[in-house]
């Protein structure tokens, strides 16, 4: 139904005054906004425009959202980081190492060839959704980001002769062209996944993301089977779940390729968009600067030995950013700043609570993982410690998460990217200092300091930084006893006895977990 104009006028005018009001029907709602819904549904039935409460009703019913069935996009989005962690092993024994460490290289570099094909395209189309109220603008720059993949892979499949060897990829060609296709349909799947959830279609939403990540593994490993086992065809299993993927993703979104002549809402997208891609492109050296730099000083042997420690400790970092992914629509459809930061402050803490048996559990475990994961020769009983360090990164990455989100919202692309940037070189040089003096545990406290620069940048960069709380003392401490009985566990022998005793404390922490989900899933409801 749409609204007379002097009704459409009395709703701007309401929004700019600090309220959220529903200006269109359901259908052109998030669906997980319950109140604006209702508010929709009365403009429908009355042709008048109820106001919705922006306070701490509508930051309850959100958060609720957020630890409920917002959870279940960041369940679906982890099974990528379930299947990674289980195909590798395998993949090591089925082709030869050699095979196996061009395959990583390879998928290194297709993942920063995504960020540029992107190009912040997924952020923006949830922005511009959110703010219009409906999917028109959204879905062309769905198509904008549909053809930006598509030249960034032409491009780069053109020049590989150009990039191939100096890149390290001597020989192996026809890998790199193989990795290179991979990126278009990639690139395109993840911005309809992120429409996708802003629209709230968990259908659809799992089918195209679970057969773009658990069914490029599934594919690739029956190649490998069933007609050679080398890493080029086992790359060709993740072309052809993209390109299946990317064609539910099309089919499910609908791009309005007029949108590629909308030049104003393109340029908004590009002034958003190329910084954010520059950010990511600076998290892609926070995250293997690290590594990079242990190369250099210490040797491959090392850097094997952290990449193992680091796999178990970042676990928990990988899954607060599918969190990010899955709430950042929610974020952007709260149009009331104040309501918005309210969420922002109350989300962090409850993910803080969440951390705290968490992390507990990812120490007390690693000294039982690490023997699985890697052979004795790389003296697994000294990278507990290791894993420790890098998942307390995870704190840091909650505060960056919450700050991030709304200098998105607000469009302070500029600002990401240069923090980020900021982060990546303090990455870069805290690694130099303390590699030497710590080995592969100062690169873990270098990712630590690098994440801490990043967050108390971010803070700073908030517009209404004033009005910005820190956790209370009711979340501090829970949080400091479950870092100091983890810190506790590292003195503790790595035996069978104790590592029974450390079983029993994993499965304690399991229900402290979901005893603390349920309770930030009603705190404020």
């Amino acid at each position: 139904m749409t609204l007379p104009p002097q009704t459409r006028r009395e709703a701007r005018a309401a929004r700019e005054a600090g309220e959220v009001r529903a200006l269109t029907t359901t259908a052109a709602v998030p669906a997980v906004d319950v109140a604006v819904a209702q508010s929709a549904a009365d403009t429908a039935a009355t042709g008048t425009v109820p106001s919705v409460d922006t306070g701490s009703v509508t930051v309850g019913k959100r958060s609720s959202v957020l630890f409920g069935r917002g959870l279940l996009y960041v369940v679906v989005w982890s099974m990528q980081l379930v299947v990674s962690s289980l195909i590798s092993p395998v993949l090591a024994h089925l082709m030869p190492p050699a095979e196996f460490g061009v395959l990583a290289s390879a998928i290194a570099l297709y993942q920063a060839l995504v960020v540029l094909a992107v190009i912040g395209m997924d952020q923006a189309s949830v922005l511009q959704r959110a703010e219009d109220g409906n999917d028109r603008k959204a879905r062309g720059l769905m198509a904008v980001g549909m053809v930006t993949a598509a030249l960034v892979t032409v491009t780069a499949l053109t020049t590989i002769p150009l990039w191939a060897d100096a890149a390290g990829f001597v020989g192996n060609h026809p890998l790199l062209l193989v990795a290179v296709l991979w990126t278009a349909p990639a690139g395109i799947v993840q911005i309809s996944l992120s429409l996708l959830v802003a629209q709230d279609r968990i259908k659809v939403f799992a089918v195209t993301s679970l057969l773009s990540s658990v069914g490029g593994s599934i594919i690739g490993l029956a190649l490998l089977t069933w007609v050679q086992a080398d890493a080029v065809t086992y790359a060709w299993g993740g072309v052809i779940a993209q390109v299946t993927a990317m064609v539910i993703g099309i089919t499910a979104t609908r791009p309005r390729f007029a949108g590629l002549f909308d030049l104003r809402t393109m340029r908004r997208a590009f002034r958003l968009g190329v910084p954010i891609t520059l950010g990511s492109l600076s998290y892609f050296v926070l995250n293997v600067g690290d590594r990079l730099v242990v190369q250099r000083l210490l040797g491959p042997d090392e850097v094997a030995r952290y990449q193992i420690a680091y796999v178990v400790g970042s676990a928990v970092i990988l899954l607060l950013t599918f969190t990010n992914n899955a709430w950042a629509p929610h974020f952007a459809a709260l149009r009331d700043a104040v309501a918005r930061r309210e969420l922002s402050m109350h989300s962090r803490d409850e993910l803080y609570r969440l951390l705290a048996p968490v992390l507990l559990a990812v120490t007390l475990v690693s000294p039982i993982a690490l023997p699985i994961l890697a052979p004795a020769s790389y003296r697994v009983e000294q990278l507990t410690v290791v894993v420790f360090v890098v998942a307390i990164t995870a704190f840091p990455v909650v505060a960056s998460g919450a700050t991030g989100r709304l200098l998105l919202v607000e469009r302070r692309g500029v600002a990401v990217g240069v923090i980020a940037a900021v982060a990546g070189a303090v990455n870069i040089g805290a690694n130099l200092v303390f590699v030497p003096m710590l080995g592969i545990l100062g690169a873990a406290v270098a990712t630590v300091i690098a994440y801490v620069v990043l967050a108390v940048l971010q803070q700073a960069a908030l517009p209404d930084r004033r009005e910005w709380r820190g956790p209370g003392l009711r979340v501090v401490l829970p949080v400091l006893a479950s870092l100091a009985v983890a810190a506790a566990s590292l003195a503790v022998p790595q035996d069978v006895f104790w590592n029974w005793i450390r079983l029993a404390g994993v499965l304690a922490c399991v229900p402290w977990f979901f005893a603390r989900l349920r309770a930030a899933r009603g705190r404020a409801s």
